[in-house]
């Protein structure tokens, strides 16, 4: 390396520091942003090589916030934001809540707050929107429920459950479902409250779906069982078991886009294709010779975090634990690709109208896949600790993010083919 190389990385590292420096002057950030300074060893800054790790523990998430490829921060929350969605008839609110017992209603374009839900008692770990987007459902894991007017953020209804797991829309009215921990399925009229409960065997119903036909919904429990309920009749149409079901709980589950087929994931390391019509197992999806990462008990299986189809071509994906994007083909039940992470995957979306396939990780960072050729299209980064949800819009242009740092970022996306 001659003189002038290393006169540049040295001014430029000086700059940075000149940089650091003049934030902290202008524009205080965190307390303790002051005593990270005070910390740094300015002498041997320059020395990257004797200590490098030094630098990498302490700036790690420094270095991280310099890339940040979002448009907009949402930073209200005070705690961990654990679900986020976008309102379905205009794409252009979000609702998240957080570990802060709160739920916010934001306006995406610039991240003002149209409605803060209060009242809670814990985090709150489902927030959703109804099919019209006039009223936004907000419920808390000790199993609080609330309903808002959006245009008048008005509280409007509210009721208890046990602990809360999940909570759903009907499709096309007014009526909200939610499965608790002991294993009742809950739906209401909203306002007026009008209830019905569909019981099973005390364990928790730990994830659901109302069926686009808005007929049916499908539930997975704790114990591997999936049921299809009639919403009318309030009886289990299908009860899927035993050796053809999952051998452990049922952690997602989504369905194609007419609801003959619903797709389910457990902690069994399986994903399981069910026909919605005959309640039969018709497809067994596992990638074999993988241990969740960080698992200690060598036996545990490799979780499956997320399942989805693709609305344009016959393929599916499966997401797991060990970081593993697994995706098939739905007619021969082959594994075309395997896209891998360096992390966990939390949660997967196909967007509505291509092949692209949309992961959220523990590493922070929100990456796009082209399903036909297992090829990753683009990687956003910006957050500093984990992503826990996230929602993308229908034309696919924007995807709005929840963090375990507190934040919920905008991400423009970009593709060369738009």
């Amino acid at each position: 390396m001659d003189n002038t190389e290393e006169n540049a990385i040295q001014l430029h590292e000086d700059e940075e520091i000149i940089e650091v420096i003049d934030l902290n002057d202008t524009e205080p950030g965190p307390n303790d942003l002051a005593d990270d300074l005070e910390d740094v060893d300015f002498e041997d800054a320059g020395n990257a090589d004797d200590d490098n790790e030094g630098w990498e523990t302490e700036d790690e998430m420094e270095a991280e916030v310099e890339q940040d490829d979002s448009e907009l921060t949402f930073s209200k929350h005070t705690g961990s934001v654990f679900c986020v969605t976008l309102d379905p008839a205009t794409n252009s609110m979000a609702v998240t809540g957080g570990e802060d017992d709160k739920a916010y209603v934001w306006r995406v374009s610039d991240g003002e707050v149209l409605l803060e839900c209060t009242g809670h008692k814990d985090s709150v770990t489902c927030a959703v929107f109804s099919h019209d987007s006039s009223l936004v459902a907000s419920g808390d894991m000790s199993g609080m429920i609330k309903v808002w007017k959006v245009e008048t953020k008005e509280e409007i209804w509210s009721f208890e459950v046990g602990d809360l797991e999940w909570l759903e829309w009907h499709p096309c009215a007014p009526v909200l479902l939610a499965g608790t921990n002991d294993g009742s399925v809950w739906m209401w009229k909203i306002p007026a409250g009008d209830c019905k409960t569909f019981q099973s065997p005390a364990c928790q119903a730990t994830i659901g779906k109302v069926l686009p036909d808005g007929k049916r919904a499908v539930v997975g429990y704790e114990d591997g069982t999936v049921r299809v309920w009639d919403l009318k009749q309030g009886n289990a149409i299908h009860v899927i078991k035993g050796q053809d079901g999952h051998q452990g709980e049922l952690t997602c589950l989504a369905c194609n886009k007419d609801g003959s087929l619903v797709l389910t994931g457990s902690v069994d390391g399986s994903a399981k294709l069910i026909n919605t019509t005959t309640g039969k197992v018709v497809g067994a999806f596992s990638v074999d010779g993988v241990k969740a990462r960080g698992s200690k008990d060598e036996e545990k299986s490799n979780s499956v975090e997320s399942v989805g189809f693709c609305n344009i071509l016959p393929l599916i994906a499966v997401a797991y634990l060990d970081g593993t994007l697994a995706i098939y083909d739905l007619s021969t039940q082959v594994l075309r690709h395997r896209c891998q992470h360096e992390a966990g995957i939390v949660h997967l979306q196909w967007e509505d109208s291509s092949s692209v396939v949309s992961t959220c990780c523990l590493d922070g960072a929100l990456r796009l896949w082209d399903a036909r050729s297992g090829k990753m299209v683009s990687e956003y980064r910006g957050h500093t600790a984990e992503i826990l949800d996230f929602a993308i819009n229908r034309e696919a242009t924007l995807a709005v993010t929840a963090s375990g740092d507190n934040q919920a970022k905008v991400f423009c996306l970009q593709r060369p083919d738009r």
